[in-house]
């Protein structure tokens, strides 16, 4: 029963809360299902799409194609922005899925190198950029409509359904390739059955379509139409409104530095246990999810939190304790996937003597100094770098001239350095606790945006206002970190340093928010 809210001429509809919130959270599944399942398949997609021979090499090109993607974010906020503050919030955001959904499906469609040559990543490339920009429209209106719906109060527990929509996305992105991989044989996955997970979209698409067709028009939209003041110029008036320029950058600020969390938490996570602790990758997969299955009902709950404490307060917590614990963490997981690797890092550290060496991870190694710091990365090594005129490296007290892999193999073997995790040593308690930790810290600090951001624009112009700096947080500083930390890692020989992008972006997140930021629960977004 809909119930007249006093002093206001909102309306208590229960039913059509649940409505709001099952569509829009259930079409925001899709639209991460169709997102993260190019992150999890990106090694493979690097070899189908980037053939240089180098595995390397390939990684780090597909993974720039998936940075693509969030490159494009941006300026699909602009254009779905604009649609949305001019046009309305549910027409915008059925465009947006209906885009998404048919992108991920033509991926399933694609050529591979070797049938097309340069014609396939080009292509593919092309539905990254159309998969961004879909994306940059689609979050910002699922977050608007939802809390648009919301009553005062309960504003952060009804928008972090959309954030744990997102953990969903990547649950389904898991579950479907796992049991892809389970039907068929690694060949035959590798051969034709990559696609299957991609065509599963047209699926997923019809589904979220039929919902969202169900949904009416944002309540404030309608009262905006109604009494004419719908921005005639998003774009202008997100600019000129008063104090706007600034609270677009303190969103931009505090929009990265949630997503290299977020990011952190399931893809880097996700690389470090596959190419760091050398597990294998269902196995990894597996962990991760339960990493993801622990963010989910995080969200919520840190939603439901802002709306008692405040989304100020319940974030600087969040980015503080993942100030204080990333390190740790890592660690922990390291120790607990491969104890044998970790053991070796202390008690057998590795030193590569290097002579000038013009080493690029993006070319094909053809000096020896190349070739030995690419295949100590492809183990799991870590190894400090010093100047010396002869290339060699020292392990264990023992001290190889030139580059022969079959020697520096057995050296490293004879100091403890496992080529991969051996199953019968993970201490499964250690690193369970590390990914469900990481995914704590995810729902911690991802839960309070969407009504933060929301509550940050006015109504005329907040698709706009708050769907820009979101993509360009999310998009740069969030989607480049996958690249970005395995560059850092590859340059520096440790394991480790790719998070150290991670912390640097979550410091200038977290005082940019502690210095600018005011709380906005208590705000009027119907004014």
């Amino acid at each position: 029963m809909a119930i007249d809210l006093a002093g206001d001429d909102e309306v208590l509809d229960p039913k059509r809360d649940r409505l709001v919130i099952v569509a829009s959270s259930l079409g925001t599944v899709f639209e991460w299902y169709d997102f993260f399942l190019y992150g999890i398949l990106a090694s493979l997609l690097g070899k189908l799409f980037f053939a240089t021979g180098n595995p390397t090499t390939e990684l780090l090109f597909s993974l720039f194609a998936f940075a693509i993607g969030f490159f494009f974010r941006p300026l699909g906020a602009l254009v779905f922005g604009w649609f949305g503050d001019k046009v309305g919030r549910k027409y915008t955001f059925l465009i947006t899925i209906a885009m998404m959904g048919g992108a991920t499906a033509c991926i399933g469609l694609l050529p591979t190198f070797d049938q097309a040559g340069i014609a396939a990543p080009i292509l593919l490339l092309v539905l990254r950029t159309l998969q961004g920009l879909a994306l940059g429209g689609e979050y910002g209106g699922a977050a608007i409509y939802v809390a648009e719906h919301a009553p005062p109060g309960k504003r952060g527990a009804y928008t972090s359904w959309i954030q744990a929509a997102a953990a969903g996305g990547f649950m389904l992105a898991l579950a479907v390739v796992l049991t892809s991989k389970a039907v068929i044989s690694e060949d035959q996955f590798i051969a034709w059955g990559w696609r299957v997970p991609f065509l599963v979209s047209i699926l997923l698409l019809a589904i979220s379509l039929w919902v969202r067709m169900k949904l009416s028009e944002s309540p404030v939209f309608q009262k905006m139409k109604s009494a004419g003041t719908v921005s005639k110029n998003p774009f202008k008036d997100a600019l000129s409104a008063p104090g706007n320029k600034g609270r677009l950058l303190v969103a931009l600020a505090v929009s990265a530095g949630f997503t290299v969390i977020f990011y952190t938490s399931q893809f880097g996570t996700l690389y470090f246990l596959q190419n760091t602790a050398r597990l294998p990758e269902r196995e990894a997969l597996l962990y991760l999810a339960v990493g993801v299955a622990v963010s989910a009902p995080a969200y919520i709950y840190f939603g439901g939190l802002s709306d008692r404490f405040g989304r100020k307060q319940v974030l600087a917590a969040g980015f503080a304790l993942t100030l204080v614990a990333l390190f740790p963490i890592f660690d922990l997981m390291a120790k607990g996937a491969n104890p044998a690797l970790a053991e070796a890092m202390a008690s057998a550290p590795v030193t590569v003597e290097l002579p000038p060496c013009d080493y690029n991870i993006f070319l094909k190694q053809e000096a020896d100094c190349g070739k030995a710091l690419e295949w100590l990365t492809k183990r799991g090594v870590s190894y400090d770098k010093t100047a010396a005129p002869v290339l060699a490296m020292n392990v264990a007290g023992t001290r190889l001239e030139g580059f022969d892999k079959a020697a520096w193999g057995a050296a490293l073997n004879a100091a403890g350095w496992p080529e991969k995790a051996d199953p019968e040593r993970i201490i499964a308690w250690k690193l369970l606790i590390a990914v469900m930790a990481i995914g704590l810290l995810s729902g911690w600090t991802y839960a309070p945006i969407a009504a933060l951001l929301v509550e940050m624009f006015p109504a005329r112009v907040r698709y706009t206002s708050m769907s820009v700096p979101y993509h360009i947080g999310t998009g740069y500083f969030g989607g480049f970190l996958p690249v970005i930390s395995q560059y850092i890692v590859v340059s520096t020989g440790d394991v480790f340093a790719g998070l150290w992008y991670t912390i640097v972006v979550v410091i200038v997140g977290l005082v940019v928010m502690l210095l600018f930021l005011k709380d906005t629960r208590h705000i009027n977004i119907h004014d």
